[in-house]
Order: C-alpha cells, then structure tokens, then sequence
C-alpha cells in the first residue's frame, strides 16, 4: 500500500508513463544519518540490468533495501507486495508561532503472512524488487460488476 503514498514511487511512475524505463528506491531507515552503502551497490546493479533488459509497457520497479551492511545482504528477492496498510493516527503539535498543526503518524500493519512479498524479502535479509503497474484497473472486477446489470 505504501505505493500509494510514495513521493519516490509517484516520480518513478511520471517517468514510467513517458514511457522512461523508471525505479523507486528506498532505503528501509528513517534516519538523517542513514547509510547508503548497499543502496548505492544496488541500485547500480538493479539500474543497469534495467538499461540492457525491457519492462512490459506501464510497468516500473518498485525497489526497497533493507537497513543493514551491504555485506549482509543475502541477495535480490522478485516479489509481490505484502498486503498489508497502516493504522493512522494524528499528533497536534504547536509551530513555533504557537499555532495548532496535524502531524500524521501510526503504526505499519503487515498481516500477510506470504514468504513471496517485499516485507518478508525486507525482514529476512533481501532486496525486494516489485513489478508495478499505474493502470489501477481491478480487471478481475469488470465481469463482476457487468452482471451487475445496471443498465436495466
């Protein structure tokens, strides 16, 4: 679901929709002090494989790296998204004029308990990389609601 909501993902995807072969890659750490070694060594090698291979048209790669030393990194893991989505909650804070603001926060919620998914590939050592697609079109869907028969 984080997808949804990415800054990294939704510049990948106007990339993607020009038609630019096009990555989102993140580094699971929050902090300003982050390490970006492993990142660097694989989004060169993700990167290039991308360069000198093809995506289906509308497709992107959703990449996510987890937080530990590059040298403990077991490997590279193709994945499907966990489903999995986050309990929002809001904090009130003061700016420094003493005027009320809504800090969005909460918890992050994975009950998928899939071992083919970019948070198990995460936990367990891996880089993840997720095929996307922008057409949001829930195809499976379509016959479904045509029996519908809403035109009656």
């Amino acid at each position: 679901i984080n997808v949804i909501y990415s800054g990294t993902m939704s510049a990948a995807i106007e990339g993607a929709i020009d038609g630019i072969p096009s990555i989102g890659f993140s580094l699971k750490n929050y902090s300003m002090d982050a390490d970006f070694t492993a990142s660097k060594k694989y989004a060169g090698l993700i990167t290039r494989s991308l360069l000198k291979n093809t995506l289906p048209p509308g497709t992107l790669l959703n990449v996510n790296i987890p937080d530990i030393p590059a040298a403990e990194i077991k490997g590279i893991k193709i994945c499907r998204q966990a489903i999995a989505k986050w309990d929002e909650d809001f904090d009130e804070r003061k700016d420094p004029n003493n005027r009320s603001y809504y800090w969005l926060t909460g918890v992050f919620k994975n009950n998928d308990k899939g071992e083919d998914t970019d948070e198990w590939a995460l936990s367990n050592g891996f880089v993840s990389v997720v095929p996307v697609q922008f057409d949001l079109t829930a195809h499976h869907a379509i016959s479904l609601l045509n029996e519908w028969k809403l035109n009656d």
